[in-house]
């Protein structure tokens, strides 16, 4: 018979190698899938890891994508520590690119130490409302939000459509279906001469350290981490639960949608329905790797973004399809979860 008990205690060690063990095993998992294609596994990784790694082309690349999955990382793992299991993300990041667009394209126009300030503001607040229907029908109603955040997606992908294709259509886009550029002082500056790479990822990082304080030190991130861990037991102790669960839908949908501002302000310069290729929900396996820590969200973000970009590359160079990507962050996220579990239960085998 098969006996799993909890550890009695899980070392700092344990716990920060379990992701790595993780990536180890769902990379020799995926080399089945690479030999299948008659490819040298060695050779494919090395091709990922320099279409990721090897050019300073490649890390601008490789860091760039990272910013937009930095941003909704954040927001699934503070979500997710008071078990508010919000896949929303991607439909928060298109309301704060919505909200970008609607005034950052003439509306207003301020110096661009305002207005880069104003517009990540405003894309937070559109994210963070666009919660207040699921984060409502949860604590009041009971509904699985779930459900709600993840419809809510397709809703706001239909809203957008509609604009770009009407009211909002750029009359100078040649009939592609984009809104107008964000003005001037409301673009996000590059960081470096050559490259895509923008002021974005100073946000981006300084956010998650700004999470990781808040959840580390202050009453708020003591509530939300004891909401996380039994809500009964907050609930007798004085926390205001609901109250606490709806402050930190606000906060993830606002993080979500701060990744809207920085694909339309800082990559793309205006808004279409593609923005994001799934950035919303590759934030809910970055969340997972980062074992739900928000500084452990840059590296996850920053190792998503290399396998995506990597493949690429290698793609391009060999037989490999680039779907590999896919396969190789769903399998990634499934070892980090048994992984997880092995650093917190031991397993017996008892007669």
């Amino acid at each position: 018979m098969i006996i799993i008990e909890p550890r009695a205690s899980v070392s700092l060690f344990r716990a920060a190698m379990a992701p790595v063990w993780a990536v180890a095993a769902a990379l020799v998992l995926c080399s089945v899938l690479i030999m299948w294609t008659g490819t040298s596994v060695p050779t494919a990784y090395v091709l990922l890891f320099k279409g990721a790694f090897g050019s300073s082309f490649a890390i601008n690349e490789t860091l760039t994508r990272s910013i937009p999955l930095i941003f909704t990382g954040l927001a699934v793992a503070v979500a997710f520590r008071a078990k508010f299991y919000n896949i929303g993300a991607e439909g928060q990041l298109y309301a704060g690119a919505l909200a970008a667009t609607f005034f950052g394209t003439g509306l207003i126009t301020l110096p661009a130490v305002l207005m880069i300030p104003l517009l990540m503001l405003v894309g937070a607040i559109a994210g963070g409302l666009l919660l207040i229907i699921p984060v409502l029908l949860k604590t009041r109603l009971k509904v699985d939000e779930v459900v709600t955040t993840l419809l809510l997606n397709f809703v706001v992908l239909l809203v957008v459509s509609y604009l770009l294709e009407g009211p909002w259509k750029d009359p100078m886009s040649l009939g592609w279906p984009q809104a107008a550029s964000i003005v001037d002082e409301g673009v996000l500056p590059a960081l470096l001469a050559k490259g895509r790479l923008h002021f974005g990822l100073i946000i981006a990082v300084l956010m998650a350290v700004a999470m990781w304080a808040i959840m580390r030190f202050t009453v708020l991130g003591y509530e939300i981490r004891a909401v996380g861990f039994n809500a009964g037991a907050a609930e007798f102790s004085g926390i205001r639960v609901n109250r606490t669960v709806i402050i930190t839908a606000l906060i993830s949908g606002g993080l979500a949608g701060m990744a809207g501002v920085s694909e339309t302000a800082g990559l793309k310069g205006y808004l279409t329905l593609d923005l994001s290729p799934g950035f919303g929900y590759t934030g809910i396996a970055v969340a997972m790797l980062a074992q739900l820590s928000p500084l452990g969200v840059i590296p996850a973000a920053i190792f998503l973004s290399a396998v995506y970009v990597g493949a690429d590359a290698m793609s391009r160079a060999v037989n490999i399809p680039s779907y590999i990507a896919d396969v190789l962050v769903g399998v990634s996220v499934l070892a980090v979860l048994v992984s997880v579990m092995f650093s917190q239960f031991l397993v017996r085998w008892r007669s």
